[in-house]
C-alpha cells in the first residue's frame, strides 16, 4: 500500500516538473528561435540518453539469458547423470 502511495507521489512530482518546464519556456527571456534550438538540443540529449540506456538494458538482458542457458545446460547434464545412475542401479538390482 505504501509503495502505491510513493509511486503516486513520484508521478505527481514528474508531472509537476514537466508543467514547470513548460511554463518556464513560455516565460523565457529568449527568442522563439533560441528556445526551439534549446528544445531540440535537449530532445536530442534525451534521445541519446534513452538509446544508451536501452543498449545497456539489452546487454544486461543478453547476459542474463546466457546465464540462464548455461544453468539449464548444467541442470540437463546433471539430470542425465542422475538418470544414468538410476538406470545402472536398476540393472544391478534386477541382475541379482
Amino acid at each position: 500500500m505504501a509503495d502505491c502511495n510513493v509511486s503516486t507521489k513520484v508521478a505527481y512530482f514528474v508531472a509537476g516538473l514537466g508543467i514547470g518546464a513548460a511554463i518556464a519556456l513560455l516565460f523565457a527571456p529568449q527568442s522563439g528561435k533560441e528556445t526551439r534550438k534549446q528544445i531540440a538540443g535537449k530532445a536530442q540529449e534525451g534521445k541519446d540518453y534513452v538509446a544508451s540506456k536501452g543498449r545497456e538494458i539489452r546487454k544486461q538482458a543478453e547476459e542474463i539469458v546466457d546465464q540462464g542457458k548455461d544453468l539449464v545446460s548444467k541442470q540437463k547434464a546433471r539430470l542425465a547423470d542422475v538418470l544414468e545412475s538410476g538406470k545402472q542401479a536398476a540393472r544391478e538390482t534386477f541382475a541379482r
